[in-house]
């Protein structure tokens, strides 16, 4: 099986040496998404739940490119600058999410790109190949 490299301009360009995913088969891997608007590539705010949502939006546009969606995710990690902000994670979590929901890690972190207060990268198996 050959690689397939995912990119999309509907979420941030690749700031490093990395792609925005890579699909394998069925399975896409998802690198890890910050709080950065696509069209500027600047931090969407200060404010955690704002960022927390970028995130997500980040991530569905690359799920959405592989031919998939959110829900189509398997496996979610979750890092935080502050894990005092979990809860504030599980709820925004909830809005993007249905149930079952994936499996999940979360884990604080010293620091993150661009002094991002969230990252999330995880694994997505889709229904099909294209």
């Amino acid at each position: 099986m050959s690689k397939v490299i995912i990119r999309t301009d509907a979420a941030p360009a690749a700031i490093g040496t990395y792609s925005q995913a890579v699909k394998i088969g069925t399975t896409v891997y998802l690198s890890g998404q910050i709080p950065l608007v696509p069209a500027s590539m600047e931090m969407v705010s200060e404010d955690f739940s704002e960022q927390t949502h970028q995130v997500f939006k980040n991530l569905q546009a690359v799920c959405d490119a592989a031919g998939g969606c959110l829900n189509d995710m398997v496996k979610v990690n979750i890092f935080l600058t502050d894990l005092s902000q979990f809860a504030t994670v599980n709820s925004i979590m909830s809005q993007y999410f249905n149930e079952p929901y994936p499996a999940r890690a979360a884990v604080q972190v010293s620091a993150l790109p661009r002094s991002a207060q969230i990252e999330i990268d995880g694994v997505m198996e889709v229904p099909s190949t294209y």
